[in-house]
């Protein structure tokens, strides 16, 4: 069973949270919304165990099904940055527990496979260490709080290293652009102006082909861009889910 914690109003409607890779329930410490939050670590991150061999997307939102099941929650909304991003695009494809979407600085799939190679190569070779400071560069923008940087940072070092190679790979292999169509649930898409890791335009492929969606671009703020800019994305989340 994925760590997980569920706060807020207990007559309020359930908004899960799903992470990036390498990141974990910390990642929504600056929120304040007026939703039942349910926040969860991705196998063999934070406080979720380990899980041995290979992934899939497929298999990550199972998880997640699996915590859902557990704690008698038929339907949620679902809001999820980069890797919770693709598990939350599975699950409003592929199963009827989603009512309303956000997809956070996420893609339906990655078209630079050699830069997610070489990561790769890297962490099996040398370990985190030898790739932290170039994943940490693209979470956050130069202007970002030295000391929220380092938070991350130190966050990211504590992944278990197989089980963050599991998920890496798992995104490596994604491809859900055909599933886009079949998610019918209001969505909305954020992008971050100044997002490396996934640039606007990728972010864009997946507002045009949802058949129920609207595009924001959020201007100070990277790849983290729930951490860079809070207040703006809470925002926009408040206004779609508060509009069920």
């Amino acid at each position: 069973m994925l760590h997980h914690t569920l706060t807020g109003p207990e007559d309020a409607p359930v908004l899960v949270l799903g992470n990036a890779l390498g990141a974990t329930t910390e990642l929504w410490s600056g929120f304040s919304l007026p939703f039942r939050l349910l926040r969860f670590d991705h196998r063999g991150h934070g406080g979720s165990a380990p899980v041995q061999g290979p992934c899939t997307i497929e298999d990550l939102a199972q998880d997640v099904v699996e915590l859902l099941d557990h704690l008698g929650l038929r339907q949620v909304y679902y809001c999820g940055v980069s890797l919770g991003g693709m598990v939350g695009m599975w699950l409003a494809a592929h199963t009827d527990r989603v009512s309303r979407l956000a997809l956070v600085c996420t893609t339906a799939w990655v078209p630079d496979k050699a830069r997610l190679d070489e990561r790769i190569e890297l962490l099996r070779a040398h370990g985190m260490e030898a790739v932290a400071d170039t994943i940490v560069s693209r979470w956050f923008t130069p202007a970002c709080a030295p000391d929220v940087v380092a938070r991350f940072r130190a966050e990211l070092l504590e992944v278990d290293l197989p089980s963050y190679l599991a998920c890496v790979e798992a995104v490596r292999a994604m491809d859900l652009r055909g599933d886009l169509a079949k998610i019918d649930v209001p969505t909305v898409v954020i992008a971050a102006a100044q997002d490396h890791a996934t640039p606007t335009e990728l972010v864009r492929h997946i507002a045009d082909d949802l058949p129920d969606s609207e595009l924001y671009v959020v201007g100070d703020a990277a790849h983290l861009a729930v951490v860079e800019a809070p207040r703006t994305i809470s925002v926009i989340l408040d206004d779609h889910f508060g509009n069920d």
